[in-house]
């Protein structure tokens, strides 16, 4: 049983108060990936031109992520993105956007992948992530995020698209534009009504607000020392999210997926975000450990205690 992650591998070009990068790995799919990988199989769906570098497939193969769908397009440039980061990390600035190759992606899911029971979509248009779900045979749970672009420009396109999801994933800027409503809680009512029986709304670092029914839970953010780039946060926090369900095998059986096990999917995936922003894109990912990240859930989970 694995997840299919799809939606963009790039190249990012980063410059944060604690120094810059010009290039370096980065792409939703690869932060999605490479959290979700600590407690799931992952195939991935996305795609790089022939400037991808062998060992930054190299290092997406040593975590078990398969590549099979990762298509490579002769002569193409990988999709980039520079940007830089304000003195509190709060806001960024987009410096360059070349699309290249990730122009033209049409996702193709591989025969194999079609049975596969867990799909994530990342942030692409929502034709497309209506197109992975309908290649999609067997799946149990589906779902993925959007972004304001989306919602403004495409929004009966995505609303059609959100008909067929299980949960949503996105910020609370996100949430109000889609839903109209500026209190959370009525916003997180009115996006359920959409399709998605869950929701979970970011709130970068003051956590995450988790939606099913009538329910909800806040998870607090964790409190780090030092914020030293937070690129692929919010895609790191998926990755754990959907990773973690993934894992525990939820809803194979179409049973209701127990409400605790989506509150402790959100600390897994606040963990995962965590850990991302304590170094410079995928790095810490090149080092992190599994006991590593039950360490710091324990540590959530006596901080919350009450």
């Amino acid at each position: 049983m694995a997840l299919v992650v799809v939606g963009s591998v790039a190249y990012d070009g980063v410059e944060t108060p604690h120094g810059s990068v010009d290039r370096m790995l980065g792409g939703a799919a690869t932060y999605i990936s490479l959290a979700a990988g600590y407690f799931t199989p992952v195939k991935l769906v996305a795609v790089v031109g022939d400037d991808f570098a062998p060992e930054d497939a190299g290092l997406l193969a040593s975590r078990g992520i398969d590549l099979t769908g990762l298509e490579r397009v002769p002569g193409g440039k990988t999709f980039f993105w520079s940007g830089v980061y304000s003195a509190d990390m709060n806001d960024r600035t987009t410096l360059r956007t070349d699309l290249n190759v990730f122009a033209d992606f049409n996702p193709k899911l591989p025969e194999p992948y079609r049975s596969e029971p867990y799909l994530f979509l990342g942030n692409i248009q929502p034709a497309l992530q209506e197109s992975v779900r309908a290649q999609m045979h067997r799946v149990k749970l589906a779902g993925g995020d959007t972004m304001n672009y989306w919602i403004d420009d495409f929004r009966a396109e995505l609303l059609k698209t959100l008909k067929d999801w299980d949960f949503l994933l996105i910020n609370d800027s996100e949430a109000r534009l889609l839903s109209g409503e500026q209190n959370l809680r009525r916003a997180a009512a009115k996006i359920q009504e959409m399709g998605p029986r869950t929701l979970v709304v970011k709130r970068g670092e003051y956590g995450a607000v988790l939606f099913r029914g009538k329910s909800h839970f806040m998870a607090p953010g964790y409190l780090l020392e030092s914020v030293f780039d937070p690129t692929g946060a919010g895609d790191s926090f998926a990755g754990g999210f959907m990773g973690y369900l993934a894992g525990r095998r939820v809803a194979l059986d179409g049973a209701e997926i127990d409400f605790a096990d989506l509150r402790r999917a959100v600390i897994y995936g606040s963990v995962m975000g965590s850990f991302c922003c304590e170094q410079f894109g995928v790095d810490r990912f090149r080092t992190l450990t599994r006991e590593e990240i039950e360490a710091r859930y324990e540590e959530f989970k006596s901080c919350t205690a009450f």
